[in-house]
């Protein structure tokens, strides 16, 4: 109970939590309504870096979510062009994050990271489709089990302004386990072929254990 209340955070959250009391203790010399601000201030910087446990279904015939948040689309599309895989065809399902939610990103399936690159860009609002091109943006394609390929996207957004990358090339992973974050509102793409999307446009996902698409 504990752990919902107060969970852990993200490494990341540590400097940011810091600034936020600091603001806090500063504002409340002045006004005891401006020391209220920042109080809200400080545990909303708390509760973005929270970094829960998770419970993946550790089973190679499911992808699970890669981030908390709303799926935005799914579609067929052209695989990503960075990673020259413009000739292929895949499923692509697009989860928008908010402020409120969970920004730590998680591996759909187990695998081995056998690309990993990052993307300089704009910061266009991440709940468009044109994100996916013109945002700053970090791909990771993991090789399952199974032999395929599976395509994460982390992609800054409109207020994120960095792209936190926690793997590196060829390490193994198992289904949900942490692969970086993004700081402030962002997006995750997966792209995936020869699986059934099980979600739909406006469902909340929550990463590493909802279930995206199955064999």
């Amino acid at each position: 109970m504990l752990d919902k209340v107060f969970p852990k955070i993200h490494s990341e959250g540590y400097k940011f939590l810091a600034i936020a009391i600091f603001i806090t203790i500063f504002l409340n010399f002045f006004s005891t309504f401006l020391g209220l601000i920042g109080l809200v201030l400080s545990i909303w910087v708390y509760y973005f870096f929270r970094d829960p446990e998770r419970i993946s279904i550790n089973d190679d015939n499911y992808l699970t979510s890669p981030a908390d948040g709303e799926v935005l689309m799914v579609h067929e599309v052209d695989g990503p062009k960075e990673l020259n895989l413009e000739s292929k065809k895949f499923t692509k399902i697009s989860i928008f994050m908010n402020v409120f939610d969970c920004h730590v990103n998680r591996t759909p399936c187990q695998g081995k990271i056998s690309e990993i690159l990052y993307k300089p860009g704009k910061f266009l609002n991440a709940s468009l489709d044109k994100a996916s091109e013109d945002n700053e943006r970090n791909y990771y394609k993991i090789t399952n089990n199974l032999g395929e390929d599976i395509i994460v996207v982390q992609i800054a957004g409109l207020i994120a302004r960095r792209i936190v990358c926690e793997s590196s090339k060829d390490q193994q992973l198992t289904q949900g386990e942490r692969i970086g974050m993004i700081r402030f509102g962002s997006r995750a793409d997966v792209y995936f072929e020869n699986y059934k999307p099980l979600v739909k446009v406006g469902q909340k996902t929550i990463s590493g254990e909802t279930l995206l698409a199955k064999k």
